[in-house]
């Protein structure tokens, strides 16, 4: 890993998705979709994954986001990473499997909606079913 350069960030299934440190504005892709993780560094390498989330136009998007203040000021993110992904469908399935794998505190995990957000696991959509009935 380098300081500052890019970082695996694994999901639910294991994969390992590769994200590049954007730590100013010019530094966010622009007219480009992807992916991105709010992260708290602590002692210089220890990162912790605060929020993840797609945007179909990265820079738009993390511009002025509304959720940067509250991950900067009160839980103290130190950086954005992003990564860059072509079609929705897949920043859809890639964000799912990162926020079930990282468990965000900022992201809405722990609250389903609908049976669409049942887990792929079969182990863990069996306790998830088990839990709403």
């Amino acid at each position: 890993m380098m300081f500052f350069g890019r970082h695996g960030w694994t999901g639910e299934t294991g994969r390992t998705y590769t994200f590049r440190c954007a730590l100013t504005k010019s530094g966010i892709p622009a007219d480009s979709g992807g992916i991105y993780v709010f992260v708290r560094r602590r002692f210089g390498f220890f990162l912790q994954a605060l929020y993840v989330g797609k945007a179909a136009n990265l820079r738009g998007r993390l511009v002025g986001h509304e959720k940067w203040g509250k991950a900067w000021w009160i839980l103290g993110a130190t950086e954005r990473h992003v990564m860059r992904v072509g079609s929705e469908e897949e920043r859809r399935m890639i964000e799912e499997d990162l926020i079930r794998g990282l468990k965000p505190r900022m992201n809405d995990v722990q609250m389903p909606r609908s049976e669409e957000d049942a887990p792929n696991t079969p182990q863990l959509k069996k306790s998830w079913l088990w839990k709403r009935k």
